[in-house]
């Protein structure tokens, strides 16, 4: 619950209040997102919010909408994968070599956030 959020949310203080302000919106109907939403106008009213940047909206495109085609390269754990497999890390070579990919980046993206987590051997 949104009154609750101070007390269960860790991090500085304006992110916690960004992230209630939205949960806000949301719980009250004021915000909607859905998988029908068009993904361009999703993208232009998340982002219009406080505390929502391209990171926050693209990720919200792959997982509400199922866009096929996100890679974002802003995001720390994305480009660690990406080095961990020998490919470009900085966040404008990534994505240029994430074009050859389009329209099906986001399932690179998967890939590559799995590459940053070590895998443990089982035996």
């Amino acid at each position: 619950m949104v009154e609750h959020g101070r007390e269960v949310l860790v991090g500085p203080r304006t992110r916690i209040a960004h992230i209630l302000a939205i949960c806000e919106r949301l719980a009250i109907g004021e915000l909607d997102l859905s998988w029908a939403d068009d993904p361009v106008a999703q993208h232009d009213r998340l982002v219009a919010l406080p505390g929502i940047g391209e990171w926050t909206a693209g990720y919200v495109a792959m997982r509400v909408l199922g866009h096929p085609d996100i890679l974002p390269t802003g995001d720390v754990a994305l480009r660690k994968g990406a080095a961990a497999l020998g490919l470009p890390d900085s966040p404008r070579e990534l994505a240029a070599w994430g074009a050859r990919l389009s329209p099906w980046r986001s399932y690179a993206a998967l890939h590559l956030w799995r590459a940053a987590t070590p895998r443990k051997e089982t035996r």
